[in-house]
């Protein structure tokens, strides 16, 4: 591999989210859709989520939902709890234990089935963490410096020094892909760098060990399914979040969701409308109205009409409660065995590891590293 293909490689970054190149994207991800309808076995889906706090609504209906919708289409699914992640930007892991396991557990209530989906965390699968070893040869330390996510992380972090693990982000998120051969990542334009970044990965590694016959790659060249959901902003009108504390939590009761919505930002306009660029905080509200009750955000705010902030405030917590009672109650009794939580991460642990051993024993073999 010449110095000029690592060069180029921050070239690559920052074209995968060029205009053109995301309406490539958008196409590809259309055509992808349509591609599972036919043959759902096609494809193996790898996301996950780091265990830095509880699993909110803006959680569920920006990507939760969705692997749900895939999995029960009959696409292999491969979900990680990312708990090595956690301490990308942090001193320490904090209640880790206890957040991977409610994860489980919302998992579980919304519809994931550990019969047809695996759920595995970061540590418990050695093969996985072993990959980053070869996978951090293939790039440069000023490739990674000019990853969009690596520098927002860090100007996130104030002035904290770049650890080499938040340094190092984007190649570990390319192991998680690429140590189960997954070919399809559920991202929204955001991530798209992330994705980009693996592409390289993989690229490079077949370029300097792979197969005698380039038609078979040792890695695939996994794609995006671009996600269709709306953006859920917190109830402070910002991104939601879990260190800002502007989130519903999929696991909060009836009484602190209400709490929480009535405490929303709206404005002084009596007249509702559904306005998101002129009226930001209102028009979330009534999108996650919509998005609870599959409706439609402009017919709610006619239906609300001079009821201000008050009244659209009882009919999006009438519709997120309505919406969540039966994932609620369902999580609330997953909560209660979390012996049955651990077998459920236990058995994920055991399929994702079989899974990274012979991923793991394919990139011995192309090294020459078999003694």
């Amino acid at each position: 591999m010449t110095e000029a293909l690592l060069d180029d490689a921050g070239d690559e970054l920052a074209a995968s989210t060029s205009d053109a190149s995301l309406r490539r994207t958008e196409a590809r991800s259309a055509a992808i859709e349509r591609e599972i309808v036919a043959d759902p076995s096609k494809f193996r889906i790898m996301t996950g989520d780091r265990p830095t706090g509880a699993l909110h609504i803006g959680h569920y209906f920006g990507s939760l939902a969705n692997r749900v919708r895939l999995q029960d289409a009959g696409v292999e699914t491969i979900i990680l709890i990312a708990d090595y992640q956690v301490i990308t930007d942090r001193d320490g892991t904090g209640p880790i234990r206890e957040r991977a396991l409610g994860m489980v557990a919302d998992y579980l209530a919304i519809g994931i089935d550990p019969a047809r989906s695996t759920i595995y965390a970061h540590s418990a699968v050695p093969s996985l963490n072993q990959l980053l070893l070869p996978f951090l040869s293939l790039v440069t330390d000023a490739e990674l410096r000019r990853n969009p996510t690596v520098k927002a992380e860090l100007e996130a972090t104030g002035d904290r020094p770049m650890s080499g693990l938040l340094l190092t982000y984007p190649v570990h998120q390319a192991a998680d892909i690429l140590f189960c051969k997954a070919n399809l990542v559920p991202v929204g334009k955001d991530q798209l760098p992330h994705l980009e970044q693996t592409r390289v990965v993989a690229r490079r590694f077949d370029e300097r060990y792979g197969r005698a016959n380039p038609a078979e790659p040792v890695f695939p060249q996994a794609e995006a399914l671009l996600s269709k959901a709306p953006t859920v902003l917190g109830l402070d009108g910002t991104k939601m979040s879990k260190t800002k504390g502007n989130v519903i939590e999929i696991g909060m009761d009836a009484d602190i969701t209400a709490r929480l919505i009535k405490k929303a930002v709206t404005d002084s306009d009596r007249h509702i409308t559904y306005d998101p660029a002129n009226r930001p905080e209102v028009s979330n509200l009534l999108m996650l109205a919509a998005l609870c009750t599959d409706g439609d955000p402009v017919a709610i705010a006619d239906e609300i009409g001079d009821g201000g902030g008050g009244g659209l405030k009882r009919v999006v917590t009438e519709a997120v409660n309505s919406f969540f009672a039966p994932i609620r109650a369902r999580r609330a009794e997953l909560a209660s065995d979390p012996g049955h939580l651990l077998s459920v991460l236990r058995e994920g642990n055991a399929r994702a590891n079989a899974i990274g051993e012979a991923t793991l024993d394919e990139v011995r073999q192309a090294m020459g590293m078999v003694y």
